[in-house]
């Protein structure tokens, strides 16, 4: 069996269209894409753009971040933050070679919430 949180994207999106009893046609239709091309995002075979990946995430009530997990992407918005910041990308590269678990990350992610409270509650320093 599959570990929920290492499921392919594709399985992700057919599981969640089957349990909201949505037809592949229907969702299709939604999306503004062709049956095929959602039947090819579903068998693994295709991967979509990230445009159309928020919009399957709204109908379906899926987890965006997991979804671009599982296709291994990155939203536009953290791609170009990586590219402005070498110190970011240097602690991705930590955090990947640590091999940090869910619980690792949930904890860093909360003191990274706490340091933005912080920062965003102190006065601004002049330069």
């Amino acid at each position: 069996m599959i570990r929920a949180g290492r499921q392919p994207l594709g399985h992700r999106i057919r599981r969640a269209r089957e349990r909201s009893g949505v037809r592949l046609r229907t969702l299709a239709a939604e999306l503004r894409i062709s049956p095929s091309y959602l039947s090819d995002i579903e068998n693994g075979n295709r991967t979509p753009a990230h445009r159309l990946l928020v919009e399957i995430c709204r109908r379906l009530r899926l987890d965006l971040d997991e979804l671009l997990a599982a296709a291994g992407r990155l939203d536009p918005e953290t791609r170009r933050y990586l590219r402005r910041s070498p110190a970011a990308a240097r602690l991705l590269r930590i955090i990947a070679r640590l091999r940090l678990g869910e619980g690792h990350l949930r904890a860093l992610e909360r003191q990274v919430e706490l340091l933005a409270a912080r920062k965003s509650s102190r006065p601004l320093e002049s330069p």
